[in-house]
């Protein structure tokens, strides 16, 4: 994975400072061995696709009813107006990052991030404006031990998370040694692929898509967890979505060219996170009941078929 340091900022740095739900995925899982089938296209390309994913993900949801849980829920209070707390006192005197503006160098691991954040952004930026829409900016939050968020407050504990009452994506970097020791997934692109994931509970927010199975959630809850697997395995697939438009061909963006076995790490994320995998490392047996990011093959399987694809039409995870 070739990148370069980002020109733009889009974190926001909150470390050092005080103060969940659920969001990527939590718990532990390992990937096992064994190949991984990855088909390749060819080219740089936008995500594109943007206008039926929405008419079909409405009319699927629609249909099957249910509520939202696991990366775009609220951690304690109704997830539509944003739980227990906001951005208050505890964020006093935090200047929000400004894309056009200078900023300052850190470590490798940091200017990493930003490099993938302003990689995805822009992914999606091009891709809603080749559609006549207008985009938000996300911006990504790094903070450690704790923090305030539009949606309440949040330890690390809870993993990798995106608000969508502030429309941000919040990620203690610590969480990157726990997807490498205890998850069993390593190298650069496993950690773009949380990076992409939580852009894609942004692009479900921009969309409407969020806020509808949020509505829905209210009014059947026995569908709850299964409108909250959809959720997650969409943003899965818009996280392939994004890996496609960055595969084969260098360039000047931040995130410059991606290999095979880029790929192969993202895959072994997305498994490694996988419900029925956190079940079983956790010694608690396998309960698809229980249930809010899906199995490991179907989180393997959404950002496959985005990263084949690479059009957000292709992640209707709504269907069926």
């Amino acid at each position: 994975m070739r990148w370069k340091r980002a020109s733009r900022n889009y974190v926001e740095d909150r470390r050092g400072g005080g103060g969940g739900f659920g969001g990527f995925g939590g718990g532990g899982g390992r990937m096992g061995g064994g190949g991984i089938p990855i088909p390749i296209p060819t080219g740089r390309g936008g995500a594109g696709g943007l206008g039926l994913i929405i008419v079909i993900a409405f009319i699927a949801i629609q249909m099957c009813s249910g509520g939202l849980g696991g990366g775009t829920g609220s951690p304690g209070g109704d997830p539509g107006t944003g739980g227990n707390g906001g951005l208050g006192g505890g964020i006093g005197g935090l200047q929000a990052p400004d894309p056009e503006g200078s900023f300052e160098v850190q470590d490798d691991q940091t200017e990493f991030v930003r490099a993938v954040t302003e990689d995805v952004q822009v992914t999606w930026q091009e891709a809603f404006r080749a559609a006549n829409r207008e985009y938000r900016d996300a911006t990504l939050v790094l903070f450690d031990s704790g923090v305030d968020t539009g949606c309440g407050t949040a330890s690390a504990q809870v993993g990798p998370f995106y608000c969508p009452v502030d429309e941000k994506i919040y990620i203690d970097l610590t969480f990157f040694d726990q997807l490498s020791s205890q998850f069993g997934a390593s190298g650069d692109f496993a950690q773009a692929y949380v990076i992409a994931h939580e852009f894609g509970h942004h692009v479900q927010t921009v969309l409407g898509i969020g806020e509808r199975v949020r509505a829905e959630q209210q009014s059947n809850q026995d569908r709850a967890n299964d409108l909250s697997i959809r959720m997650e395995l969409q943003a899965d697939c818009f996280a392939g979505v994004w890996a496609h438009s960055v595969w084969g061909q260098p360039d000047d963006q931040a995130v410059q060219s991606i290999t095979e076995e880029d790929i192969r790490e993202g895959l072994e994320a997305a498994a490694a996170v996988g419900d029925d995998r956190i079940q079983e490392q956790s010694g608690r047996g396998v309960n698809p009941e229980s249930w809010t990011h899906g199995s490991s093959q179907q989180r393997m399987d959404w950002f496959q078929r985005g990263f084949k694809e690479g059009s957000a039409d292709s992640c209707d995870t709504f269907s069926g």
